[in-house]
């Protein structure tokens, strides 16, 4: 078992002022596999002091060379990727494999794509080409508290951290006491790659705690937020108080709509993309929306490749999934299939309780329901595991309609091979995002929602954007 409880404030690890020890629980085992401790008023405060004190040199400092400390954090992941795989792996439950090669690799792909973005940002530009007396400067809004959640927590520090810094922002990171061992070993990056004292700060934390105590400190300028919505409206309340800046990148309930004329591979794909991650995505496509001619062959293959999906261990090498982050998820997940089962889905696939030969660990079987009706509590409700919601349609007016009447406002799905529907579709569905027929966004494409999901918008020189302030200027060329 891990035992390291230090915070990272003003580049040295610190013990916390007032000792509270909060074990690390590994989700395969159900063992400790770590003790952390969740910080206090004073770690709070000092961590901001901190970053106060560093936010004036960091910001004077030119943008090239920001860019250089930062790109240094990359060569320092490259040296320790494995333990970062292991790390992620063994405090949340992602496969081994999976970790290497998706969860842990978050850390180049954004932080390259962030760096190749920062050469586009254009830190003062006049109003316009023919107004050079009035100028437009992007400037760093200064301290900025992020909270991070389990599910990918390298996906979401690199997008929060990379471009706070590249902003010029100094930083005071709580990542989710759930999965604190990760964001250690990246404060480690941070530090051996030379970023400066006190721009990088990390409290270990919960979210009524440290959490909290970000939202309401009056040196904080700046809230960005990834989790539940319930969370991200506290947060909003509690920021609000001090005029803070809030981007909350929160849940989903992605509508997955699959037309007669989709290719022969939709609805496997459609399948795979809902249960990957044990399903704890808040972009996964977890209602199916079927067009009714295909819709029985549609069922049967979900629940083919349902019950082919393998659940094992983190630490086992192999295409699996793992177990759910924690006993309180794993609860909730059972609640909402014997919701499913109460009020009349058809079961076809997974269901209650431990997949078969396991007695230990916090696995899910992958569940699939058909005959989902619009209203159900598992068609409404985020569920944040492997279960997936099988939905006809008869008409494309329909498939919008079901697909739009959610609070939520992630990311949906087209599976069509008519260009002209996708395209049509695509400018109506209300999301943040709209994928088609498997094809992933671009580099730099921002990631983010609209209703409740939370209207950030992150990666590229969106992200980048979000941590800067905009300043007019007028007299330049007096």
């Amino acid at each position: 078992m891990i035992e390291k409880r230090e915070f990272y404030i003003n580049a040295e690890w610190v013990a916390p002022a007032t000792p509270n020890d909060c074990a690390v629980i590994n989700p395969s085992t159900e063992e400790p596999c770590a003790v952390i401790s969740l910080g206090g008023q004073a770690d709070t405060d000092k961590a901001v002091a901190a970053a106060k004190a560093a936010f004036p040199a960091w910001a004077a400092t030119a943008p090239a060379e920001r860019k250089a400390l930062v790109a240094k954090i990359l060569d320092q992941y490259y040296l320790r990727k494995e333990e970062m795989a292991q790390a992620i792996s063994m405090e949340m439950g992602a496969p081994i494999d999976m970790s290497r090669d998706d969860q842990a690799e978050c850390i180049p792909w954004h932080l390259g794509n962030f760096l190749k973005a920062f050469d586009e940002v254009e830190w003062i530009r006049p109003l316009r080409d023919s107004v050079t007396d009035t100028q437009i400067a992007l400037e760093p809004i200064g301290v900025v508290g992020l909270i991070t959640p389990w599910n990918w927590p390298m996906n979401q520090v690199t997008l929060k951290v990379i471009p706070a810094l590249l902003a010029g922002c100094t930083i005071v990171l709580k990542p989710s006491e759930e999965s604190p061992l990760s964001s250690m070993l990246f404060a480690e990056f941070i530090h051996d790659a030379g970023i400066p004292a006190g721009v990088f700060n990390l409290v270990n934390g919960d979210g009524m705690g440290v959490g909290t105590q970000l939202s309401a400190h009056e040196d904080v300028e700046m809230i960005s937020f990834t989790g539940s919505t319930r969370a991200g409206r506290a947060i909003s309340k509690t920021a609000a108080e001090t005029m803070k800046r809030v981007t909350l990148e929160l849940g989903g309930k992605g509508a997955n709509l699959i037309f007669a004329d989709a290719d022969e591979k939709a609805v496997v794909r459609g399948v795979r993309h809902c249960f990957n991650n044990s399903g704890q995505s808040c972009n996964a496509p977890t209602r199916m929306l079927v067009e009714r001619s295909i819709y029985d062959q549609a069922v049967e293959i979900a629940k083919e490749t349902a019950e082919k999906t393998k659940v094992a261990p983190a630490d086992q090498s192999g295409h699996h999934i793992g177990p759910v982050v924690n006993k309180r998820q794993w609860d909730q997940i059972q609640g909402y299939i014997q919701k499913g089962i109460d009020e009349g889905a058809r079961l076809v696939a997974g269901g209650l309780g431990l997949p078969e030969g396991m007695n230990k660990g916090f696995y899910v079987r992958p569940t699939v329901f058909a005959d989902v009706k619009p209203g159900m509590t598992i068609e409404k409700e985020e569920i944040f595991g492997p279960v997936l919601s099988i939905i006809p349609f008869d008409t494309e007016e329909e498939a919008i309609a079901i697909a739009n009447n959610t609070p939520y406002g992630l990311t949906n799905y087209v599976q069509s091979t008519s260009t002209e529907r996708r395209r049509r579709l695509s400018r109506v569905l209300r999301s943040g995002m709209v994928e088609m027929n498997g094809r992933s966004r671009a580099a730099g494409a921002p990631f983010g929602g609209v209703k409740a999901s939370g209207r950030a918008r992150e990666g590229g020189v969106w992200g980048i954007e979000e941590f800067l302030e905009s300043k007019t200027i007028a007299g330049w060329d007096e």
